[in-house]
């Protein structure tokens, strides 16, 4: 069931390299960085996402990161979403991020998913906003 909101964060890609472009499909990697909060806590966020162009037009991803709070602790992330073009050329992705930490304020991540709405306009500049699924 999905549940409440865990995370919000604003970023901007900060960096793009292409992959592979075998068949037609091209593979991209995308680097961001994003700042917000997650269970109320103020957290940086840095990520790097692989993701390939489907026949259909829509986006397969895959990425990983990592959350860091003021002082120094950490949650890492694993996630993979689809993401589909809109007419302005901004990305929305959705799909699930998987937590680890030792972080004890953060240990309850450890257990769940996180379902997340990811949106990149055409000028790289993202948001993010991320739910409990119990």
């Amino acid at each position: 069931m999905l549940g409440d909101l865990i995370g919000e964060e604003q970023g901007e890609t900060t960096g793009i390299r292409v992959l592979a472009t075998d068949g037609g499909h091209p593979a991209m990697e995308t680097s961001f960085q994003a700042a917000g909060t997650l269970l109320g806590v103020d957290v940086k966020d840095m990520g790097t996402y692989e993701s390939v162009v489907r026949a259909d037009g829509t986006l397969f991803g895959e990425g990983q990161g990592v959350l860091m709070t003021q002082d120094g602790e950490t949650v890492t992330w694993h996630g993979s979403g689809v993401g589909r073009f809109d007419a302005s050329g901004a990305v929305d992705w959705r799909g699930a991020l998987f937590f680890e930490t030792v972080a004890s304020r953060f240990a309850q991540l450890n257990g769940i998913a996180g379902v997340f709405e990811f949106h990149v306009d055409g000028n790289g500049k993202a948001t993010a906003k991320i739910y409990e699924w119990k």
